[in-house]
C-alpha cells in the first residue's frame, strides 16, 4: 500500500482502494483458515465481492490469477493501469506473493465456447497442482481458463468414490479432471470427449503426470458431443459426467449447442448409454437454467448443487448440479 500515499490522486479513489484492502483481507483470513484445514492449495479468494473492483482471484499453490471483468469504469488507460498496479500491490502484500507471480487477465462476457477457450498467445507456461493427492497441469497465462474448473472440486470426489469398478463416460471432458479422478477412483474404463484436440491433449497429459497410462482402459475420443452420443448402443456405460458449455456455435459441430433448449435431448441420449440404475452427473453454469424434468426419462433427479458447492464458492456459484439416475 506504500504507492497509494505516493500518489498524488482524489480521496475517494484511496478509500476505495483501502476499502478493497480490507475486503480482501477479511474474506483471505477466513478462506485460509480453510483451504489450510481442507488441505486444499488451489481455491478462490475473491468473486466481485465489491462492484468497484470486479475481479476473480484464484490462488494456486504459490501463484495468483487475477481476472479483470470488462466493464466500463471511466478511466483513461493510463488512470486504469494506475488503478490496476495498486489493486495488484494490495493483493501481493496481503498474500505475500510477489509481483511477477500474480497472472492478470481481462475478462469479456464469454457467450460461445469457441470465445472461451480462445488461445491468448503462443507461450506455453504450465506448472503442476495437487488437488486431493492428483496433479494437474495448469495454466495460467495462455487460455482464459486455468485448465482446472475449481467450482468441481467437490464434484470430482463424488464422482471418485461412486465410480470403482464402473464404466465411465466424460462428456465435455475439458481438460480431463473428471477423468482422472474417475481412474483414481478405480473405475472401469474412462472415456473421455470432447470437441477440442487442445483440450484432449491436455486431458492426456493429466494422465500421464498421475501415472495413468492403460491405454485400454483410459481413451480419449475428438468427437462433437451430441453426434457421438447419438452412435451409442445401450449399456455402454455405467457412470456418465456432463459438464457442457452453456452455448457453442463452433464451426466444427454439426448443430449449435444452446443448453437450455437441449439439455433434455442431451440427458436423454445419455440414459439409453447407461444401464439400468446408471447414473448421469450433470452440471451447468447457466445461470437462468430451468430443468425440464418432465422431459428426461430418468427413475430419479436430485438436485445435489448445494450440497456440491466449496467452500470457496458459496454464495458465490452460479452453477446447477443433479445426480440423475436412469
Amino acid at each position: 500500500m506504500d504507492n497509494l500515499t505516493e500518489i498524488q490522486e482524489p480521496a475517494n479513489r484511496k478509500d476505495k482502494l483501502i476499502m478493497f484492502q480490507n475486503r480482501l483481507q477479511k474474506v483471505f483470513k477466513h478462506k485460509s483458515k480453510q483451504a489450510k484445514r481442507l488441505q486444499v492449495s488451489c481455491w478462490r479468494l475473491y468473486e466481485h465481492d465489491l462492484p468497484e473492483f470486479p475481479f476473480c482471484i484464484e490462488i494456486y499453490d504459490d501463484k495468483v490469477y487475477l481476472a479483470e471483468y470488462a466493464r466500463k469504469h471511466g478511466m483513461s488507460e493510463e488512470e486504469h493501469d494506475l488503478w490496476l498496479d495498486d489493486c495488484m500491490d494490495i493483493i501481493s502484500e496481503l498474500l505475500q506473493v510477489p509481483i511477477e507471480k500474480i497472472y492478470v487477465r481481462q475478462r469479456k462476457k464469454m457467450h460461445h465456447r469457441s470465445q472461451q477457450y480462445e488461445r491468448l498467445n503462443d507461450i506455453k507456461e504450465f506448472f503442476t497442482v495437487e488437488e486431493n493427492g492428483l496433479k494437474f497441469l495448469v495454466n495460467l497465462s495462455d487460455y482464459l481458463d486455468s485448465g482446472l474448473f475449481l467450482d468441481h472440486r467437490t464434484t470430482r470426489q463424488l464422482v471418485q468414490q461412486e465410480c470403482a469398478g464402473k464404466r465411465v463416460l466424460n462428456l465435455f471432458c475439458y481438460t480431463g479432471s473428471f477423468s482422472v479422478y474417475a481412474a483414481a477412483g478405480k473405475a472401469a474404463s474412462v472415456t473421455s470427449v470432447d470437441l477440442s484436440k487442445t483440450y484432449l491433449a491436455w486431458a492426456e497429459d493429466n494422465f500421464v503426470i498421475n501415472q495413468l497410462k492403460d491405454q485400454v482402459k483410459y481413451t480419449f475420443i475428438h468427437d462433437d458431443v451430441k453426434q457421438y452420443l447419438k452412435t451409442l448402443a445401450p449399456d455402454s456405460f455405467d457412470l456418465v459426467i456432463m459438464d457442457p458449455p452453456t452455448f457453442s456455435n463452433s464451426k466444427r459441430m454439426k448443430d449449435f449447442l444452446d443448453i437450455q433448449r437441449d439439455h433434455a435431448e442431451l440427458l436423454n441420449d445419455a440414459l439409453k448409454a447407461v444401464v439400468s440404475n446408471g447414473i448421469i452427473y450433470f452440471s451447468t453454469n447457466f445461470s437462468r437454467f430451468v430443468l425440464e424434468q418432465e422431459k428426461i426419462m430418468a427413475s430419479a433427479i436430485k438436485d445435489i448443487t448445494k450440497a456440491t458447492t466449496p467452500f470457496d464458492f458459496e454464495g458465490k456459484l452460479k452453477r446447477w448440479c443433479y445426480k440423475i439416475t436412469k
